[in-house]
């Protein structure tokens, strides 16, 4: 099976408790389809370069897959009806890191006023 890294943009009005709990219903999908989820993270509520459908913020999520290529292109595919995603990219890799991600490990090392 390949390896995926998967970022996705939801809307800023929803809750971070609504995008944990769509995170885990994508994950819960992708082990229906034979796909194995690993680390998920919650990058938290940033703002985007430019705006998406007259929006400057939106919660940032990101989940490591291990799955079948018919797995993640369900999962686009619903993703694209969802109301609540703004944008999504899923990118291959080689290998997936247990280490927190570049954006997890900024945010630990910001300096707390």
């Amino acid at each position: 099976m390949a390896l995926y890294e998967h970022v996705v943009i939801t809307r800023p009005d929803i809750s971070p408790a609504q995008v944990e709990t769509f995170v885990e219903e994508m994950s819960a999908f992708l082990k229906e389809k034979g796909a194995t989820v690993g680390r998920t993270e919650y990058w938290g509520l940033r703002s985007l370069a430019y705006p998406i459908k007259k929006q400057r913020k939106g919660h940032y999520s990101c989940i490591n897959i291990d799955g079948p290529p018919a797995a993640i292109h369900e999962l686009e595919r619903r993703q694209r009806i969802s109301e609540d995603v703004m944008r999504y990219l899923t990118v291959r890799v080689e290998t997936l890191s247990d280490e927190p991600s570049v954006v997890l490990s900024r945010k630990e090392r910001r300096p707390r006023d």
